[in-house]
């Protein structure tokens, strides 16, 4: 069995080694949306009962609306965009992948447990790409031509929706993910859906199996998917937060990044994460740079600390 992979979060690691109260930690190694959607209330019934087609429909509905899902792509919703990730490899022709990295190690990690080959090697049948890519933000332009399967996670693209390739998944062999954790921050929801033709989710939907999906996220989703005046508004406040960390991280050099995280390139990303973690704020560095460090936005009860944090 491989060991724990390189992610954000960890922060019991960090309270562990520097010390406090988890609740004095301000946790900037994610890229979560820091003031998550206002979940509400969510009927008892979501709790008590399987989930219904009805809800399901509704689910998608919203979904639909909401990205400009294409007539003739199908929405498949699961229990997070990891759990599809994971389950990618079984309907992946081959099992050889060109993954171009830097990039989020999940979906390498899916192939190698299937025993599949992952590379760089463009001549592969499927593609993997991360839109914008996660940690330096760099867009996908154009899909590959000529590939077998084409997976395209997007999910950090809803903080720039005209970028989404969406509008692609209605021919056979694309599927676009989508996460419901990152621009919603509701990443204890577990919910995450993959967009494409029906031919090609085919066989990801019965992997899955029913009720993929639990009846508290199918009703939290669809009231979210459905509220554009908290979509535009949040998009407009990352951009502002965005810009705003940029200003007090002078020091750095922006690198890359979405309005949800950034990447700056410092003298010694080990030191800065260690400065910052003596004033209780967590950060990402990587096991394959000396130089980078991202930040996920504070919330706006936090922006204190960080400037404290900073200063030491």
């Amino acid at each position: 069995m491989s060991g724990p992979r390189d992610h954000g979060g960890g922060l019991d690691a960090a309270v562990a080694r520097y010390g406090g109260r988890r609740g004095e930690w301000l946790d900037l190694s994610t890229g979560i949306n820091p003031e998550p959607y206002p979940v509400g209330a969510v009927p008892g019934a979501a709790w008590t009962a399987l989930p219904d087609a009805g809800a399901a429909a509704a689910l998608e509905a919203a979904a639909r609306g909401f990205w400009g899902v294409p007539e003739g792509a199908g929405v498949l919703a699961a229990p997070g965009a990891s759990a599809l990730i994971a389950r990618l490899p079984e309907i992946a022709p081959g099992r050889w992948a060109c993954i171009q990295g830097p990039t989020y190690n999940e979906h390498a990690a899916a192939f190698r447990a299937f025993g599949g080959a992952v590379g760089a090697d463009a001549r592969a049948p499927v593609h993997v790409h991360v839109h914008p890519n996660n940690p330096d933000g760099r867009l996908l332009e154009r899909l590959p031509e000529g590939v077998a399967l084409v997976v395209v996670d997007e999910s950090f693209c809803d903080v720039c929706p005209e970028r989404s390739h969406v509008a692609a998944t209605a021919r056979p062999g694309v599927i676009v993910l989508k996460s419901f954790g990152k621009f919603w921050g509701l990443a204890g929801l577990r919910l995450g859906f993959a967009i494409g033709h029906p031919q090609t989710l085919g066989r990801l939907a019965e992997l899955l199996g029913p009720w993929p999906v639990s009846g508290p996220a199918l009703a939290v989703g669809a009231r979210a998917l459905a509220d554009r005046e908290w979509a535009a508004a949040t998009r407009a406040r990352l951009r502002a937060d965005a810009a705003r960390l940029d200003g007090m991280m002078a020091a750095a050099r922006l690198v890359g990044g979405t309005d949800l995280f950034r990447l700056y390139e410092v003298d010694d990303a080990a030191r800065w994460q260690a400065r910052l973690a003596e004033g209780r704020v967590w950060s990402r560095i990587f096991p394959w740079s000396a130089r980078l460090i991202r930040l996920g936005l504070p919330p706006r009860t936090g922006w204190a600390q960080l400037a404290r944090a900073l200063e030491r």
